[in-house]
């Protein structure tokens, strides 16, 4: 036969499967009918010739089956045969198909929620062309000890010129202008970039033009491009807008270029771009201010990039002069290093640590419900003991029994699959638009089709997976003793307890791996929730921010004198007790870094002094930030207007130079080797300024306006206010701010308002989501195990409801009764207690990265885990235990 007739035949009788069963049937009875002509020319009557041919053909329904399987046709047909009948029959059981799959409903929707995450999050490519080619220039400086080194102007102008590897190379600085002219004024987010940094991205404007090396030039006319959100939003998305000017920072500049809709850098939020504007003259050698991204050209690795870059800072120390104040040394006692990261390792950091560690949590949850399901399906299964053995022996083979099976449970797995893609999409949507993980790339967190495939393959998989325990089991029933009068052999029984009772023991040791898992980062929490931040009264304290532009007032004095005033205005406001400023919100690492000198404590020759974490402040600043005063005192506003050579140091940092703090007052410092020494005049505890979770660097505290030889101004343009207050985060104090500021200045706009308590919990936040995450997945992982040990001991009690009656009619107690079936599930809960502690001692330390001050193998969390999981399987044992003591042994022994 052709292929085209065998694909027309099939499909026809695809399309009438009644006539096609004719067609088998008739084609049977056709054989039949020959076979009895040819015995009965052999001289047999009619009857035993029928009887002869029946005896050669053999059972007429397994012909027709053997018959059914020849051809693709048939091959359809009988799956979608099983198909339907695996349907009704679960159907026909609604209560034992809703709990399974609302069981595997919660183990695939947990996974696929964290799969999209880590899909969104490390997986997506960045949205630039090649983006694999993309990289971040950072650097390793080990002679001062920072593992994390931006780029200098120098740098970036030797990588400009004198790169092998790069196709182009872009620097940038984010930061935030004050925009007026357009309405109200207003704080606007954005880059500043040099003239390639677009091209770098290989990103082109949507409209106008990108910048120019004109653009960089000082002299020349200032530019800027707006994103496409910005240009909508104020300027209604006008095409004329190309040529307008506004005033940033009180300096006209003319808008160039849109970029695209789609256009986002990293995860910050940019409204303009400028241009840096650097004065290729003026840049020394020494000043790590910006980051820097390069594009490698084709067939360039990372190693080969590095190592060209290693060849380029040998050459900065001849290039471009040292600083003031430095000696020739300074360049080469860093120990500058290349440590080139791709840019979206930059973006994502260490997240990754916390997401692989949150998919074997749930993953971990997966493997319970589906063994939670392979439970309830060898249960059901033995239900079907005798229906399976007749099917076996009238003619089923072991194969399409086994494939029934096969089917309902990855039917269960699918139907769990679409339900869990539901939950994951509500989780993911909630996740999306709530401030609770932090993280990176948040937006771009979908269920897109790799979710959708990863959802379907893991559905499959599951189902096929448990599935397999009871097709092996009962595909290839032991007719004896399945169609025996009783059917309840004593080894058989035994044995398929015993099979129920190993994935109970699993349910439990897998249980414990979560709930040692949640327990240790809830150790973790608590430690952090511990640990002394550096101030007090959180959620008192209102922070914000101005910015004051040189081009508006350029004075420093009048500056710091105009910020003195908007503080005064702030006290004066209902409920305010206290106000100071400051650079840099506390626990937000966003205050320069730089060497400090100690008079009486001269580094070796030529060395770099210590890098030192650099904080300019106003009085009051201990009382509003709630912090404590070790020794010493603060500076005070004559002190600041006279420009007195006074500090303050970190309780830390005087413990290092000086032993005590005490002994730091009259001790004199000063930054590198330029300006006065200063006085060293108090010493304030230490402030956990890069996070809780993370060491309280050594911070000197200097006066909010300062002598800074060589420097355009001295003064603190852009101070963070701190506001104590309890009425602070209310949106009355937020507008009473505003005309407070405006009081003074109107063409200032309030940024970045919020509480210190929102900036404590966003400190907390990772840990908080892990916590949250493993804490619900160890609660559904523990009362899964529960429910599956109370589904064993129940079995156990419903099979030995006769021996039970027999006890009870030969006197024995029933407590005695109950603690029998107890003792039976603390057993299995036991054995998997114990598997259960060695996994979690080598699993955990995969989780170490995520701990704060507390071991992998705390001996606290480990038993405190085993003692829930012990009592919440007593009790699971003993409700179907106690159900065993109400037997009415006359009435057992009558069942029968």
């Amino acid at each position: 036969m052709s292929v085209w007739r065998q694909v027309t035949r099939g499909i026809r009788m695809l399309g009438n499967r009644r006539a096609a069963d004719q067609e088998i049937a008739e084609e049977v009875n056709h054989y039949l009918e020959e076979s009895t002509a040819m015995f009965a020319a052999r001289g047999l009557t009619p009857d035993e010739a029928r009887r002869a041919a029946r005896m050669e053909i053999g059972n007429e329904t397994a012909v027709r089956e053997q018959i059914r399987e020849y051809g693709w046709e048939n091959t359809i047909d009988t799956w979608f045969a099983d198909l339907r009948y695996a349907v009704r029959r679960l159907g026909g059981k609604p209560g034992f198909t809703t709990a399974s799959i609302f069981t595997l409903a919660l183990g695939i929707g947990a996974t696929t929620a964290i799969f999209s995450v880590i899909d969104g999050v490390l997986v997506k490519p960045l949205p630039y062309q090649r983006p694999e080619r993309l990289v971040a220039l950072s650097h390793i400086a080990p002679g001062i000890h920072i593992k994390d080194l931006n780029i200098a102007a120098s740098l970036y102008f030797i990588y400009s010129e004198e790169s092998r590897v790069f196709q182009d190379v872009g620097m940038w600085q984010s930061g935030a202008w004050t925009v007026t002219g357009l309405g109200n004024p207003e704080d606007v987010p954005g880059l500043t970039v040099t003239n390639r940094f677009l091209t770098v991205l290989e990103v082109q404007p949507a409209l106008g033009r990108s910048f120019l090396p004109s653009d960089d030039d000082t002299r020349g006319e200032r530019t800027v491009m707006l994103s496409d959100g910005y240009w909508k939003s104020r300027f209604g998305g006008e095409r004329s807008v190309l040529g307008r000017r506004i005033m940033v920072n009180g300096t006209a500049a003319t808008i160039i270029g849109v970029l695209p809709p789609s256009f986002q850098f990293l995860d910050r939020k940019i409204s303009l771009i400028l241009p840096l504007r650097l004065n290729r003259t003026e840049v020394r050698l020494i000043s790590f201010c910006c980051q820097g991204v390069a594009r490698l050209k084709p067939g360039v690795t990372l190693a080969q990039a590095n190592a060209d870059v290693a060849r380029m800072l040998l050459l900065a120390p001849s290039k471009f002069p040292m600083n003031l104040g430095l000696n020739g040394r300074t360049f080469t006692d860093l120990l500058i290093a290349p440590n080139l990261r791709p840019l979206k390792d930059v973006l994502v950091g260490d997240i990754g640590n916390t997401l692989w560690v949150l998919l074997g949590g749930v993953g971990l949850l997966m493997a319970i419900a589906c063994t939670n399901v392979a439970n309830l399906l060898l249960v059901r299964a033995d239900g079907r003991r005798q229906e399976l053995a007749i099917r076996a022996a009238i003619g089923a083979a072991w194969g399409r029994i086994a494939r029934e099976l096969l089917l309902e449970s990855s039917l269960l797995g699918v139907a769990g699959g679409a339900f869990g893609l539901a939950l994951a999409y509500a989780a993911v949507h909630a996740l999306v638009a709530s401030d609770l993980a932090q993280l990176p790339r948040i937006h771009d967190i979908s269920i897109d089709p790799a979710v959708l495939a990863f959802t379907l393959a893991i559905s499959l998989a599951a189902g096929f997976v448990f599935g397999l325990i009871p097709a092996f089991k009962y595909a290839r029933p032991r007719l004896s003793s399945a169609l025996g009068s009783d059917g309840r052999s004593v080894s058989q029984s035994k044995e398929r307890h015993h099979a129920r009772s190993v994935l109970v023991v699993v349910q439990v040791a897998l249980a414990l791996v979560l709930l040692v898992a949640s327990g240790l980062m809830m150790r973790t929490f608590q430690a952090l929730r511990r640990v002394d931040p550096g101030f007090a009264g959180a959620p008192e304290i209102e922070t914000m921010r101005i910015f004051i532009p040189a081009e508006q007032v350029p004075d420093p004095e009048r500056t710091t004198r105009m910020e003195e005033a908007i503080l005064h205005k702030i006290e004066a406001l209902a409920g305010v007790s206290a106000v100071a400023m400051t650079t840099g919100t506390p626990l937000e690492s966003c205050c320069d870094n730089n060497p400090v000198r100690v008079e009486d404590q001269a580094p070796r020759e030529g060395a770099t002094p210590p890098i030192r974490r650099f904080k300019y402040i106003s009085p009051g600043y201990v009382s509003a930030l709630g912090s404590r005063l070790i020794a010493g005192r603060e500076p005070n506003w004559t002190e600041i207007y006279n420009r007195t050579p006074v500090a303050m140091v970190s309780e830390n940092m005087a413990r290092e130079l000086w032993k005590d703090p005490s002994k730091a007052l009259g001790k004199r410092i000063r930054p590198m080797s330029i300006g006065d020494w200063r006085e060293v005049i108090g010493v304030v505890a230490d402030l956990r300024d890069d996070g809780i979770d993370q060491k309280a660097p050594s911070i000197v505290y200097w006066p909010l306006l300062r002598e800074n030889p060589g420097a355009a101004g001295a003064a603190t343009r852009s101070p963070v206010y701190l506001i104590r207050t309890p009425r602070a985060g209310s949106i009355g104090l937020r507008q009473e701010i505003q005309k407070a500021v405006a009081s003074v200045n109107p063409n200032l706009p309030v940024a970045d308002v919020k509480t210190l308590e929102a900036v404590y919990k966003r400190s907390l936040a990772r840990t908080s989501f892990t916590l949250v995450l493993l804490a619900i997945a160890g609660s559904m992982a523990l009362l899964l195990g529960v429910v599956g040990l109370y589904g064993v001991i129940s079995y156990s009690v419903a099979r030995r409801t006769r021996e039970v009656g027999i006890r009870l009619a030969l006197g024995a107690r029933r407590q005695n009764v109950t603690r029998m079936f107890v003792r039976q599930g603390l057993a299995l809960s036991g054995i998997g207690a114990i598997c259960g502690l060695a996994a979690a001692l080598g699993l955990t330390r995969l989780m170490r990265s995520l701990l704060f001050e507390v071991s992998t193998a705390d001996p606290l969390t480990y038993a405190g885990a085993s003692a829930a999981l012990v009592l919440a399987a007593a009790i699971g044992s003993y409700i179907p235990a106690r159900r065993a003591t109400r037997v009415d042994p006359m009435e057992a022994l009558r069942a029968e």
